[in-house]
């Protein structure tokens, strides 16, 4: 059984009403203080006051409002025993080879892909080489070189799967391109040992990933970015894997997407150079009250 944990202020998308259909996992649905009226059958769904009284300082310092609510719906899954445990958004539909092709846990020939770069940016090495995965610092889209290496056989503690249709780039990526993408299968699975980007929509997490898996609040749209940037720092190993959804992103203004990821602009690459000598370092990079919510997770996870 795979726990999918998300958090949405819509009514029950085609995405979320198609995952709460499937045997084969069991959908957990975080509902903000902007929540409409939500009824999915075959589903958990958190109310803002079981959250509030389940953890009472966690949610006080997560705060209200934000996709960082996402991280009540992964523990309740966390505390509910689950191995693998999927984070997706309300508009990933899925296809039907989402539920096949899963390797958490297992042992996979998996090919390393090299770069030149310091970050790992797995959308240019595909076939949409313009692009870039959002986080992935301006500094290093230009020139980015690919090499494959030779393959592995690795038991992965991550897998990225990729998203068909509007993928998850930056705002000013996304500005400028626009893109509609088919990304080609034949490229899948890869992974890289460098530090790496990868997002909380899409993405599948082994248990023993969670005391350090966190989505930072209060740093915008960074908050899955840096958190992939240090679960990568210690060494977890992540594998990407073919596209598994149609994301038909949910309306966004760019602007605002853009001033959310100011931070990751004018701060990731930094951070990322600093968590190559430490991965603790990630404090010097948060605000107080993001450090700790991040001290209260690994209080409530580390008890498990």
């Amino acid at each position: 059984m795979i726990y999918i944990a998300t958090t949405t202020i819509n009514e029950p998308t085609k995405a979320l009403k198609l995952f709460a259909k499937n045997k084969n996992c069991k959908l957990i649905v975080a509902l903000d203080k902007k929540s409409k009226k939500f009824e999915l059958k075959n589903s958990i769904v958190l109310s803002t006051k079981y959250q509030e009284k389940k953890w009472p300082k966690l949610s006080k310092l997560v705060g209200w409002n934000c996709i960082q609510r996402r991280n009540f719906a992964i523990l309740e899954a966390f505390e509910r025993g689950a191995k693998t445990i999927a984070l997706i958004d309300d508009d990933n539909i899925p296809y039907n080879n989402w539920f096949k092709n899963i390797f958490i846990d297992k042992k996979i020939r998996c090919k390393e892909v090299k770069t030149n770069k310091i970050i790992f940016d797995p959308v240019g090495y595909t076939n949409h080489k313009n692009l870039w995965h959002r986080g992935l610092p301006l500094e290093l889209v230009n020139n980015r070189k690919y090499k494959t290496g030779k393959k592995y056989l690795i038991k992965p503690d991550i897998q990225a799967n990729f998203w068909n249709g509007d993928p998850d780039i930056d705002a000013v990526c996304r500005m400028i391109f626009k893109p509609e993408c088919t990304f080609k299968k034949n490229l899948f699975p890869f992974f890289s040992k460098k530090i790496l980007p990868f997002n909380s929509q899409n993405t599948l997490i082994h248990r023993r990933v969670i005391k350090d898996y966190f989505l930072f609040p209060h740093i915008g749209r960074m908050d899955d970015i840096w958190a992939a940037f240090y679960v990568t720092s210690k060494k977890y190993k992540v594998i990407y894997g073919e596209p598994t959804v149609y994301q038909r992103r949910n309306v966004h203004n760019l602007l605002n997407d853009f001033k959310q990821e100011y931070i990751g602009y004018t701060n990731s690459l930094k951070l990322v150079e600093s968590l190559y000598k430490n991965s603790e370092n990630i404090y010097n990079y948060l605000p107080k009250k993001s450090s700790k919510a991040f001290d209260e997770w690994r209080k409530i996870t580390s008890k498990k």
